[in-house]
């Protein structure tokens, strides 16, 4: 799963948001890492939509604009947190590495 992906659905899992509330949850989750561009973002909504991971729930207008809000399915769920599950592995098996020192290093 991109890290994209990983971060939209994860900015889902506990709250609906809308376009721009899901760029703002990434870029904080990401700690500024990921800036997701509004092209980049509903190409991705429109591929999670797609794939069940996420849905629209409502809409509303505001300032004469459209403002579209989406959650995160049972399936998003599942999907974020196998992938959650398979990175804190992953981070585990670095740190376990990093511990041990050296071993090999190049000066």
């Amino acid at each position: 799963m991109r890290d994209a992906t990983f971060l939209i659905l994860t900015a889902l899992s506990d709250r609906e948001l809308h376009g721009y509330g899901i760029i703002g949850e990434v870029r904080a989750l990401s700690g500024g890492r990921l800036a997701l561009g509004p092209g980049t973002l509903y190409g991705s909504l429109d591929r999670l939509t797609d794939q069940g991971l996420i849905r629209s729930t409502r809409t509303e207008v505001v300032d004469g604009r459209l403002r579209r809000y989406y959650g995160i399915t049972v399936e998003g769920i599942t999907a974020v947190r196998a992938e959650a599950d398979e990175r804190a592995a992953t981070l585990q098996a670095a740190t376990a590495r990093l511990r041990v020192g050296p071993r090999g290093a190049l000066a």
